[in-house]
């Protein structure tokens, strides 16, 4: 008989901590070629769930797996396969997580407390579309849903709670307020600039807004023309000053004319190549937030190009700040953390069939020994009776057993579990046989977790 293997939860992280933004636009994946990777490890036996995330600061992998070691093996392998990437590389730079490090991990995350601009507001909408992906493809069920649930509890808790934003919320933000920084120590100003925003997602809706704030001429470039028209539509209450849409063939014209640029595109590739970046004999500063890059690299006078790593400039200037207000962040997620495993020991269901049999058999014993006492039955009788007692319960527990071990493994599991307890008045207690202890590494790893 085989033996039963526990569901174990695993994170392979590979953020702006530990992998430079060369390898990090080699690391990134599109919808589609997403899809295929997520695919393809659940292929694998040791993996029963996954999803992927990826953004300009990280790409994450999160599943469930049956063995941590085959697991992590065959995504490396796979990552090394689909992006060329030595899997010598890939180890030195992932951070790998197990269980109670892999829940703390993923409800910082989701809390934006790992992001490169801490509090900053994309994040959790991001693993929230990365979950839905994962979802709707039929990669993942009931173990990251409930990871998933707990993690933007978490992540609401924190954001109701404490106050760890700074002034610069999103990456875009921090960009734009280093764009301002830059002009001012050339003596100009960022208002009375032409500005051109390429790309028409959530990122360059976010610069939009941050540079709406300013009296700036705004021009708006994407590839579609709807896409574009929409986003001013629906931010117009939003946007200060005009937002002029051009259509993504007079880039080249817009660019020789523009002091500051800001990309955010979702291409794989650069959209700017070193071709169509004439010189100027004004001061221009472009900001690449796109991860792949959308600019190419060149050298030219009258130009900076700034990429998010950049960034870590406003980052560690408001680094201290930041840590401050984030410790009771942290003391949140700890308690979630906790919270989570005590929760997925109440969902085990070999717990509650025991103590369902457990009342059949007490209740039976009970009213033998009520019988015996009050003379319905001699008590030299009572192991026979007893033995048909238990063969009776048995029977009429066997079909609910098996329905309640049945639903257990649906996706559907958790409301069938309550109500099951709720019917037969079983409470946690009862049910968390063995609890999760992350107390050692919560004080172990607290200071780590806050630089």
């Amino acid at each position: 008989m085989q033996e039963q293997r526990e569901t174990q939860y695993l994170v392979i992280s590979f953020s702006h901590k530990h992998m430079d933004l060369t390898l990090r636009e080699k690391l990134a994946f599109g919808d589609e070629e997403k899809l295929t990777f997520l695919r393809k490890l659940c292929e694998c036996e040791a993996i029963k769930e996954a999803m992927l995330l990826s953004t300009c600061n990280r790409v994450e992998i999160y599943a469930s797996v049956l063995d941590t070691k085959v697991a992590r093996e065959y995504i490396l392998e796979n990552l090394e396969s689909y992006k060329h990437i030595p899997i010598a590389t890939l180890r030195e730079c992932a951070d790998i997580r197990l269980n109670q490090y892999a829940i703390y991990h993923t409800f910082s995350v989701a809390s934006s407390l790992d992001s490169l601009v801490v509090g900053e507001t994309q994040i959790t909408g991001q693993l929230k579309d990365a979950y839905r992906f994962a979802y709707e493809n039929l990669c993942c069920a009931k173990d990251i849903t409930r990871l998933m649930h707990y993690a933007f509890k978490c992540a609401a808790r924190v954001r109701n709670s404490v106050d760890i934003s700074s002034s610069h919320t999103s990456v875009a933000g921090a960009a734009i307020h280093m764009l301002v920084a830059k002009f001012s120590q050339y003596g100009e100003s960022l208002d009375s600039k032409e500005v051109v925003v390429l790309g028409a997602g959530e990122m360059a809706i976010l610069a939009l807004k941050h540079l709406a704030k300013y009296d700036t001429k705004i021009t708006l470039i994407n590839r579609s023309l709807q896409n574009a028209q929409s986003v001013v539509e629906n931010f117009a209450q939003e946007f200060a000053c005009k937002v002029e849409i051009k259509p993504f063939s007079q880039l080249q014209e817009v660019l020789d004319r523009a002091d500051v640029l800001v990309s955010a595109t979702g291409a794989p590739h650069s959209v700017i190549s070193t071709e169509m970046i004439r010189p100027s004999t004004h001061k221009r500063i472009w900001f690449d937030l796109a991860v792949p890059r959308d600019i190419e690299e060149v050298q030219i006078e009258n130009l900076e190009i700034y990429r998010v790593d950049d960034l870590q400039e406003i980052v560690t200037k408001n680094k201290q700040q930041r840590q401050e207000n984030a410790k009771d962040a942290y003391e949140i997620v700890e308690q979630y953390t906790q919270e989570f495993f005590k929760w997925l020991q109440t969902l085990s269901v070999d717990p509650i069939i025991k103590h369902m049999r457990s009342l059949a058999k007490d209740s039976s014993l009970k009213e033998l020994d009520k019988a015996i006492k009050k003379g319905f039955l001699p008590s030299e009788y009572r192991q026979n009776v007893e033995k048909i007692l238990h063969n009776a319960f048995n029977t009429f527990l066997h079909k609910p057993t098996i329905r309640i071990k049945e639903a257990g493994e649906s996706i559907n599991s958790d409301p069938i579990i309550e109500a099951v307890k709720s019917i037969f008045d079983i409470n946690d207690e009862i049910v968390m046989l063995n609890k999760y202890t992350c107390e050692e590494y919560f004080t172990e790893s607290k200071n780590t977790k806050q630089s």
